[in-house]
């Protein structure tokens, strides 16, 4: 049976504290009093590291283990799709105000500017990206609000699907 190379490397770490711990046991119980509380005190620190290596072993491998695809989201890119979806739901309220002059033509346009720099980043994955133009194609046209609905639904949906920890 082999173990990994980072088993192996845990093991000869625990092997040196375990060490040291029973030697500088041996050395404070040897100032304070005789063998005897020497012994005591460099079995009893060497005991000590040994058990807290033990039962910290799982955790200081796993540290070594590359993690699987599905468990690696990237949370940047997560964040980054997020602000993809407020900037589009933001474009859209001036593109479809509530009141007639709600928004003025600068807020628009900046509003616009925002969403289409905040799509084209290269970290977001492509299936949000494409229902990110899809969603923008929409708003830009003006025309349909149902269809610019449509269009923020399925990006919101997009989003959702590609969210890691769901």
């Amino acid at each position: 049976m082999t173990s990994s190379i980072p088993a192996r490397i845990h093991l000869m770490i625990t092997f040196v504290l375990v060490m040291c711990g029973a030697v500088g046991g041996i050395c404070f119980g040897l100032l304070l009093g005789g063998r005897m509380t020497a012994l005591a005190a460099g079995g009893a620190a060497g005991l000590g590291a040994g058990i807290g290596s033990f039962l910290s072993r799982r955790q200081v491998v796993a540290f070594f283990q590359p993690e699987p695809a599905a468990a690696r989201a990237d949370g940047y890119a997560e964040g980054i799709a997020d602000a993809v979806l407020v900037s589009i739901a933001t474009y859209q309220a001036a593109v479809f105000p509530l009141t007639r002059d709600g928004v003025s033509e600068e807020e628009r346009d900046a509003r616009r500017t925002v969403a289409y720099r905040v799509s084209a980043y290269d970290g977001l994955p492509l299936a949000v990206r494409v229902s990110a133009a899809a969603a923008l194609e929409a708003l830009d046209q003006g025309l349909d609000a149902d269809r610019a609905q449509a269009a923020m639904k399925d990006l919101s949906l997009t989003v959702y699907d590609h969210r890691g920890g769901r």
